[in-house]
């Protein structure tokens, strides 16, 4: 009997040793501290030709973001808090791009930046959609010259991208999603490639497709049938999801363009990570993770932009100039807004 428990001592000894001899060989092994001695860590040498400082630049909508029970100034714009906090989750500093600042400087700013979000919002009209119009074609100039700019449009912002690529004020149907959670469904033959959901793990971009991660809040949207058939939008974008609404109608959600690092979402990456005003906003760990994702994308494309500005002009303009503004009291809209009365820069 001893000499059988001796036996299966030996065989439990030898299968340790094995295992631990296999790790031992594996370049993605992990070593303990008996194993590494006084051996110090090897920090990789950065990519010089990566940004790692990258800022983003978010550009601000008209109001207080509560119809206007924060402030009656109606010169003040706003962000939503949760889009600065996308941009950090991602690794990014943020500029914020104040719409109806003085045009130079604006510019200015714009000049200080890696990248650039156009937010959600109601505005589709006179200043404020000129304004997105240059910032938009100023985004595509330093594209086609060389720089790597990168541009999300989210909700509104991809509405306006639309109308501004189509040229077509009337682009934009009705559709009711104004406060629901969804799936995204993926067109036939997509290729995800270079796309924000290249980076998805295989099971959360399954959970996408079939369970209800993303937020939705609009009244607008463009269906597939007349995206692609406007020759402006089918040749610019690609469509890589659509979603359906209340009423079962089809529209476009997420787009990539085909020649620039501009995606256009009509969901909101932004909203499950930090955002708690609507019950609907999905706050699941898969919901979180498409989130971080989505913002990681952002930023690591804003890391191969070419721009490295003056780090004391950066400084002189980021966000942490400004103090938030809680408004989550009323459980609905946004939870905090940045707001601006007068512009403050140190150009």
């Amino acid at each position: 009997m001893w000499s059988c428990i001796y036996l299966s001592m030996l065989l439990f000894a030898w299968k340790d040793i094995s295992v631990a001899a296999k790790a031992a060989d594996s370049s993605d092994s992990i070593f303990l501290p008996s194993q590494t001695g006084s051996r110090s860590p090897v920090c990789s040498a950065q990519d010089p030709n990566l940004n790692y400082r990258p800022v983003i630049g978010i550009l601000s909508h008209p109001g207080d973001g509560a119809s206007g029970r924060l402030t009656n100034d109606t010169s003040s714009t706003y962000i939503a808090a949760s889009y600065v906090k996308f941009a950090e989750a991602g690794g990014a500093r943020v500029i914020p791009l104040i719409y109806n600042e003085p045009e130079e400087l604006l510019f200015q700013k714009l000049e200080l930046v890696n990248g650039v979000i156009f937010t959600g919002g109601w505005a589709k009209k006179y200043e404020y959609f000129e304004t997105v119009k240059k910032i938009f074609n100023k985004a595509l100039e330093r594209n086609d010259a060389g720089e790597h700019f990168p541009v999300y449009g989210i909700c509104l912002g991809f509405e306006l991208m639309s109308i501004i690529i189509s040229q077509n004020r009337d682009i934009l149907e009705r559709f009711d999603a104004e406060d629901n959670a969804s799936s995204l469904q993926f067109v036939d033959n997509v290729n995800l490639e270079g796309t924000l959901f290249q980076r998805f793990p295989p099971p959360l971009l399954k959970k996408v497709s079939t369970d209800c991660l993303v937020m939705q809040k609009h009244k607008y949207g463009i269906t597939p049938a007349n995206f692609q058939g406007n020759p402006a939008l089918s040749s610019f974008f690609e469509i890589l999801t659509t979603c359906i609404d209340e009423n079962s109608k089809t529209y476009v959600s997420t787009v990539k363009a085909k020649r620039y690092p501009i995606t256009g979402f009509q969901w909101h990456p932004e909203k499950n990570a930090f955002e708690w005003g609507s019950s609907a906003i999905p706050h699941s760990e898969d919901a979180i993770q498409v989130t971080q994702h989505a913002a990681n994308y952002l930023v690591s494309e804003a890391r191969k932009s070419l721009n490295r500005a003056p780090p004391k002009k950066v400084l002189s303009n980021l966000i942490y100039n400004y103090k938030p503004t809680y408004c989550g009291y009323a459980g609905r809209g946004y939870d905090e807004v940045y707001i601006f009365t007068q512009p403050r820069s140190r150009f």
